[in-house]
């Protein structure tokens, strides 16, 4: 990643045929680790600018996984308005794809108003597939996945990890040896395909929108995991277990739903099994939260280029708003 960058923005002449690295920036996306202050940044930038959040969060787009994901409170949301937040039940999966298609449409909906988008958070495959430009990866096939989770039951996942490794290597380099969701979409796109998903993925469309991206990279490691199990405990305080219970009582959804693999909800979903004790429980979620916001700054490595911003430092917020205001003079 670079460093700041001059706050000059291209002019408006652009056409629409032209690549999107030679338009002009379209929005700014505000990305981070989990816990590293991104939503609090973002409503402080709106409270100074004509702003709407766009959330980049796989997991704020289900409705019912509140607590756990850290979603904006009603309060937050009557005053800056935000989107793709509770698009879907907690049963209905969610693409990448299908994020490219409707933050596109956000963007260009808050600019036709006169207005910013700021793009906010920290699943970090959509982000790059917004930027970037979505691979025409197949879509889901059952009976393919059910033969890997059988497999997995089995074995474990990292052997499955390990067996990615031979056939794919860039995208296990990514992916941790437990990161079910990810190893099981590589496999199955292997399998369905023939071809490696890194292979598919350097063959992106071009995207729609030109996009800059402001990355939040905690300079002292140790604070942000303090940061985090704090975090955690006000959750649990907030009464986040009560939420995993009521989707439980639901009775038709499982641990093995995209949404219910996130950070915390599985393994909740395991205490509440009777599978671990509490402690045990709370260890496992703040240790898996850890290694998500070790992944994510791995994924902003390869995100370059961007502003880089050590979050507890005071010009973060200075720069962010001459970003935005440069921004608003690309009508």
């Amino acid at each position: 990643m670079t460093g700041p960058v001059s706050p000059d923005l291209p002019d408006t002449s652009a056409s629409t045929d032209v690549r999107a690295e030679d338009r002009p920036v379209a929005a700014l996306m505000l990305l981070g680790p989990t816990g590293s202050g991104k939503s609090a940044l973002a409503l402080a930038l709106a409270g100074l600018h004509a702003v709407e959040i766009i959330s980049v969060d796989s997991a704020q787009v289900y409705r019912g996984l509140d607590i756990g994901t850290a979603k904006p409170t009603p309060e937050e949301r009557s005053r800056v308005p935000h989107h793709l937040i509770d698009l879907r039940d907690a049963a209905q999966p969610y693409s990448a794809a299908e994020f490219v298609r409707d933050a596109s449409a956000a963007i260009e909906d808050i600019r036709a108003r006169g207005r910013l988008p700021l793009l906010v958070g920290g699943t970090m495959l959509y982000a790059k597939a917004l930027r970037d430009g979505l691979a025409a990866l197949p879509a889901a096939d059952q009976a393919v996945r059910a033969e890997l989770e059988a497999e997995a039951h089995a074995r474990g996942w990292p052997a499955l990890h390990a067996r990615l490794a031979t056939l794919d290597a860039a995208t296990a380099a990514r992916l941790a040896p437990n990161d079910a969701q990810r190893i099981q979409r590589a496999l199955e796109v292997i399998a369905v395909t023939g071809a490696p998903m890194s292979s598919l993925l350097a063959m992106a469309e071009q995207p729609r929108h030109r996009l800059e991206i402001a990355a939040l990279v905690p300079q002292q490691r140790a604070v942000l995991h303090h940061r985090l199990e704090q975090r955690f405990d006000a959750m649990l305080a907030a009464g986040f277990l009560d939420e995993v219970r009521a989707l439980r009582a639901r009775g038709d959804l499982t641990p093995q739903l995209p949404a219910l693999r996130s950070v915390g909800y599985r393994q909740a979903w395991a205490y509440l099994d009777g599978a671990v004790g509490y402690a045990e429980f709370r260890a496992a979620a703040i240790a898996a939260t850890r290694q998500l916001a070790k992944r994510q700054l791995t994924w902003l490595r390869s995100l370059a280029p961007a502003i880089v911003l050590d979050p507890q430092a005071d010009a973060a917020r200075a720069l962010l708003g001459r970003r935005l205001e440069a921004l608003a003079r690309v009508a």
